[in-house]
């Protein structure tokens, strides 16, 4: 499920997280050459992706999870 980005903090190991509006949060680690994304290193660079929209997996499991569940009902 597409999740906007509303904000960034660092984990407990110093990697970028994005804060997205469902609640859930995911990594966005700049880690040559698996995940290239240099944006992720400055300020302006986190500012200019708030609001851009990201695939939720959270959201996407409780999704399936609630499908089945409702199914067995």
């Amino acid at each position: 499920m597409q999740q906007a980005i509303v904000g960034f903090h660092l984990d407990d190991e110093g990697y970028f997280v994005a804060d997205l509006a469902c609640g859930h949060t995911q990594h966005v680690r700049h880690d040559p050459p698996w995940q290239n994304r240099p944006w992720v290193l400055t300020e302006q660079g986190r500012k200019e992706k708030l609001g851009v929209m990201l695939e939720c997996k959270k959201c996407d499991q409780n999704t399936i999870y609630f499908v089945y569940e409702s199914d067995e009902l």
